[in-house]
């Protein structure tokens, strides 16, 4: 091999060696940044506790609501990343269990949710977005609608009333005409 080739092959080896070591510090750098908790996932970590719920559901559009209680118990986990929500009550008279996860995912600047309850075998997953004229995440997605078995539309609007009262609203669209109408409200209390 030749001097020149030799310091070609030696400079390209360097340059790849440079490129590749910038790329991983940079990559590292964007892993950092987006796993590490920050200041929104320390709101979310304001509502670590246990609530009351006073919950109001209508069935359908333009009827009489029913009215029920229940209990939250919220904790943060995987290292305060994400708000888990484990909720206990009555439903029409039956024993009701539901589970929600709540994150705020770094890179997109998203909130996400899911909920799992014992009224069904499905899951459902939202995406929102903060409005701080309000103080409230307004998170958007579908949920099945068991009769039809097709996905309606879902909006919830979770607002942070102050540090001891929350509430949530949830709308959805009748799976027959398609007009949004609220579903639920529930009123959180801290005990």
């Amino acid at each position: 091999m030749n001097k020149l080739t030799f310091a070609l092959l030696t400079i390209s080896a360097l340059s790849i060696a440079t490129y590749s070591h910038a790329q991983s510090d940079a990559d590292m750098k964007a892993m950092m940044a987006y796993s590490t908790p920050g200041d929104i996932h320390k709101m979310m970590a304001k509502s670590v506790g246990t609530w009351t719920c006073a919950i109001t559901m209508w069935m359908a559009p333009n009827t009489q609501p029913m009215n029920s209680t229940g209990e939250m118990k919220n904790e943060m986990i995987l290292g305060g990343r994400y708000l888990k929500g484990t909720n206990t009550g009555n439903f029409m008279g039956q024993p009701f269990e539901g589970i929600s996860t709540t994150a705020y995912d770094n890179a997109k600047k998203i909130f996400l949710n899911n909920w799992i309850d014992n009224m069904g075998t499905g899951m459902m997953n939202l995406t929102g977005t903060w409005d701080a004229a309000t103080n409230s995440i307004t998170f958007t997605g579908t949920m099945l609608d068991p009769a039809s078995g097709k996905d309606i539309p879902v909006r919830e609007v979770l607002k942070f009333v102050d540090d001891n009262h929350q509430t949530m609203e949830m709308y959805a669209n009748a799976a027959t005409g398609g007009q949004e109408f609220k579903t639920m409200e529930i009123k959180f209390t801290r005990k």
